[in-house]
């Protein structure tokens, strides 16, 4: 990665640096970043290959959907028929984390958590968007396209062949067969939760009728990366993280918001502001997790406030205990080693499901 900068550095001898976060991504003049990435970071990044022959009760297949993104599908084995026939589970629409300006859903980071996770929830699959990243594309870029991955899932419920030839996929055969698309979730990590909010408002703006056949039943924000006005007290006395730190809270999103955008009190981004922005918008039921020293947990509990304030369904079930920060269920090292850890992390897998199972 380092050798590739420096070979386009030499192409370019005139690209002026005008933005860094550092040890993540750096933004030339031309229009140019870099993506790097902090050492202790690295096991994380590391991409996951698709697979088709099961591991764990699931295969992963990449797939270009025909509506401008491309997903990562997590289909788990079909269970034994009964007597009664193949019943039919729920779909999981996934939005991961990155702040908007890096990350992908084939990084080992996401893929160790979601391959299981597939499983833990007994759900048809999981459908992992590949996210247009900031700077280059600037929300609501990641909106419509979490969007555009919805109406993908509708196509496949229709079985529009002839409008969408990625639904005659034999993985989304798979899906089609197994799938209850009257139960959608939406799930996202981060950023991710922050898309989960706001694809279900865009979705519930154009009413349930747009998404027929399919329904969206629920939605699963994971420690959502909200940020209010100003500094919240968590963002300045929990600790950071290799993925999270003072600096990428504050330069991430105003890279990620629109051009000309100089405050953080953005409704995309903003926790009261992007519920005024749904009060018209019908949304499904949301369950909010936060952690005990997530930087962002102030603006988390804010978002679950406002959203029954608002009169919206959503319960917030917050992990407590030392070292439990954002994203913690990602990082499996600590999961495997830290029992607090573990233990906060099947609580989180146990609450999903059962929000999942009651809905």
């Amino acid at each position: 990665m380092a050798e590739a900068k420096e070979q386009r550095e030499a192409a370019n001898p005139g690209r002026v640096l005008v933005e860094s976060v550092t040890d993540w991504i750096r933004v030339y003049s031309d229009g140019s970043v870099d993506r790097l990435g902090p050492p202790e970071a690295a096991p994380f990044m590391v991409v996951v290959p698709p697979y088709d022959e099961p591991r764990d009760g699931v295969t992963v297949h990449d797939l270009a959907t025909g509506r401008g993104v491309d997903v990562r599908l997590y289909l788990t084995v079909e269970e034994t028929k009964t007597t009664s026939g193949r019943q039919r589970r729920p779909v999981l629409l996934h939005f991961h984390g990155g702040a908007f300006c890096v990350s992908h859903p084939a990084w080992s980071l996401y893929h160790h958590f979601y391959a299981r996770l597939a499983v833990e929830l007994n759900v048809a699959g999981i459908v992992s968007v590949v996210l247009p990243l900031a700077p280059e594309h600037r929300l609501p870029a990641a909106i419509d396209a979490g969007h555009a991955a919805l109406l993908w899932l509708r196509d496949v419920a229709s079985g529009c062949s002839g409008v969408n030839d990625s639904v005659a996929h034999p993985a989304v055969e798979r899906l089609r067969g197994a799938a209850d698309f009257s139960r959608v979730f939406l799930i996202g990590d981060s950023a991710g939760g922050v898309l989960v909010h706001n694809v279900a408002a865009r979705a519930g703006e154009s009413g349930a009728e747009s998404l027929d056949p399919i329904r969206l039943t629920g939605g699963v924000l994971l420690h959502p990366g909200f940020i209010g006005p100003e500094k919240s007290r968590s963002e300045l006395e929990n600790p950071p993280t290799p993925f999270m730190t003072q600096e990428t809270v504050d330069k991430f999103v105003m890279l990620a918001l629109p051009v000309g955008t100089t405050s953080r009190d953005h409704p995309y981004t903003s926790p009261a502001a992007a519920v005024r922005a749904a009060e018209g918008a019908r949304l499904p039921p949301i369950l909010v997790m936060v952690a005990e020293e997530d930087m962002l947990r102030d603006a988390q509990v804010e978002y679950g406030e406002a959203m029954a304030c608002a009169g919206k369904a959503v319960e917030t079930v917050v992990s407590r205990g030392r070292g439990i920060g954002h994203v913690f269920y990602l990082n499996w090292f600590a999961v495997e080693s830290d029992p607090v850890a573990a233990a906060r992390a099947r609580e989180l897998v146990h609450a999903v499901k059962s929000f999942v199972d009651s809905h």
